[in-house]
């Protein structure tokens, strides 16, 4: 399907840092491909997006299945083209790249009438590097003058934060943040697109911050006094109250970008540039200047993070009757501690993002749209780009469902994705939200009626199956998926009602959390009513034992 290709092609950038490609006929091809433009728009990932059209004389008749995607994807791609001459088809083509892949990047449209697909033409070839569009100068190196600045207040601060983006994963700057956060003893926080720009098994690293990042990570960025963007965006999901984020702190925010800086908080330090190259500079200054690392000054900062990260630690709950998600999740990446992980949207993403410890580019999940359905296809992106990688989906029950049929699509090309659906029969988020927010209204979230058995839907696909239901089979079942040369599909029946903890309410401040360890009850299991006779059956259970339906 279209709407599968778009995201194939976004998990293929993300895996490579190279420029995805997609292609889709015109009408309801072009269209089925707009989610998954606007995820690569809101991620900022380099992709070449190709459609038909219809032919130049019947563009604007309302023709069979003409629509103007040029118009509709205008606010979410970074530059369009229609390709009027054929003769103008090579240098289209090579500016459409060059313009995904340079200054910030993000997805391009080419759209090809039919009539001009069809014409004969010579072909000019494009040398590589030879583009040069007027007005289009990304700036790369920053500002020479606010390099010396922004190392006065690093000098200078007692309690410094690194706050790191996506745009460290696409400069490829995940060597020089770990030297600067080495030297000066820095603390490391990640947002979820900037996942796996710094060594989560690292002493200074904090894992995640925002909405579902961890505690002590949220607590380090509410009391710094100089927080260090890199490559990052302030976005909602992170901030939180934007007043009250990191209002103690001054800022050196350094971005590709110069939209960016300054939108939603205002730096004491503005630097526009390509982030590693920055960093860079930043080194050199400190070896040419002799810069000393003093990095006794950072000494007490270290320890009260320290006390938050042992009084508020991520916790793994462990349940007599069923199986966590939380255990789920940890076990895939300890056997699979190198993999290529994609996700789909919801509280399974965010275990993911809290639990697995990914290098760069590893980690491929949609932040910014957050995008159901992303995640296998996603990940047959990646493996068709790194076959010899292992590549594996966490996915949701719900989420899973949105582009399910890209299994048809693993076993026609033997594409050996394994698939870990966290399985609660919830929409969970939406019912984590109406619990906490909604009075415990669950509205349309309840996902038992209707839900197929995922282990027969693999089957039906020619593909490899398995159920997982009782914490003892764990080890045994992901070895299995994992050891298995194919395609395999895990169906993880979890504990129905787990919250995703720790959690930041919206408006509220990054101190504010809920869920903290104190502060939880142990989850109470949700009973699986049957639909057949009525019984109410223990959470873990696959079929009803009264009658024998399945759940």
């Amino acid at each position: 399907m279209n709407r599968g290709a778009a995201h194939a092609a976004d998990g293929y950038a993300r895996a490579t840092g190279e420029v995805g490609v997609c292609f889709a006929t015109s009408g309801p091809g072009a269209t089925n491909l707009v989610t998954g433009i606007a995820t690569a728009h809101m991620d900022s990932i380099p992709m070449v997006v190709v459609t038909g059209q219809v032919s130049l004389a019947a563009i604007g008749t309302d023709a069979f299945q003409e629509t103007d995607i040029y118009g509709i994807t205008l606010p979410i791609v970074k530059h369009s083209y229609v390709v009027r001459d054929p003769k103008d088809m090579g240098r289209i083509v090579a500016e459409a790249f060059h313009i995904a892949s340079t200054g910030r990047p993000g997805p391009v449209l080419i759209d090809v009438p039919k009539d001009v697909g069809l014409k004969t033409f010579d072909y000019t070839p494009v040398e590589p590097g030879s583009v040069k569009l007027p007005g289009y100068r990304p700036t790369v190196k920053g500002n020479s003058r606010q390099v010396p600045q922004a190392l006065a207040l690093i000098r200078q601060a007692r309690r410094p934060l690194l706050y790191v983006g996506g745009g460290a994963i696409t400069a490829t700057a995940h060597g020089e943040i770990q030297q600067l956060a080495e030297y000066f003893q820095i603390p490391v926080t990640t947002t979820l697109m900037g996942k796996g720009a710094f060594d989560e098994s690292h002493p200074l690293s904090l894992g995640m911050l925002g909405m579902h990042g961890t505690a002590y990570a949220n607590f380090a960025v509410s009391e710094c006094d100089l927080l260090i963007a890199v490559g990052a965006r302030f976005d909602d999901r992170v901030t939180g109250k934007l007043a009250e984020f990191a209002s103690r702190a001054q800022v050196i925010h350094i971005d590709i970008d110069p939209a960016e800086v300054g939108k939603n908080r205002g730096p004491q330090v503005p630097i526009v540039g390509d982030v590693r190259s920055v960093l860079i500079e930043i080194m050199r200054r400190i070896q040419e200047e002799q810069i000393p690392a003093e990095s006794g000054l950072t000494q007490a900062w270290l320890q009260q993070i320290q006390s938050w990260r042992q009084d508020y630690p991520l916790v793994i709950p462990t349940y007599a009757d069923s199986l966590a998600p939380q255990q789920v999740i940890v076990e895939v990446g300890r056997q699979a501690p190198h993999a290529f992980y994609t996700t789909d949207v919801g509280q399974h993403q965010m275990w993911a993002a809290q639990f697995l410890k990914t290098g760069p580019r590893r980690w491929i999940s949609s932040a910014g749209l957050g995008t159901m359905g992303y995640g296998l296809p996603a990940a047959m992106g990646a493996k068709m780009a790194l076959p010899d990688e292992t590549v594996i989906c966490i996915s949701g029950d719900a989420s899973f469902q949105m582009n399910f049929q890209e299994l048809a699509t693993l076993a026609q090309y033997g594409i050996h994705v394994k698939t870990v659906i966290i399985n609660n029969g919830w929409q969970g988020m939406v019912r984590q939200w109406q619990e906490a927010f909604y009075g415990e209204r669950y509205s349309s979230s309840n996902m038992e009626v209707g839900m197929p058995d995922f282990v027969l839907l693999a089957q039906a696909f020619g593909i490899k199956g398995m159920l997982l239901q009782e914490p003892s089979q764990l080890p045994t079942v992901i070895a299995e998926m994992l050891a298995h040369d194919g395609p395999v599909l895990v169906d993880a029946r979890v504990r129905r009602n787990e919250n995703c903890y720790p959690m930041v309410a919206p408006g509220k401040s990054n101190a504010q959390m809920v869920g903290l360890p104190e502060q939880r009850q142990p989850a109470a299991a949700i009973p699986m009513t049957c639909h057949h006779c009525g019984t109410k059956n223990p959470v873990n259970h696959h079929f009803c034992p009264a009658c024998g339906t399945k759940l």
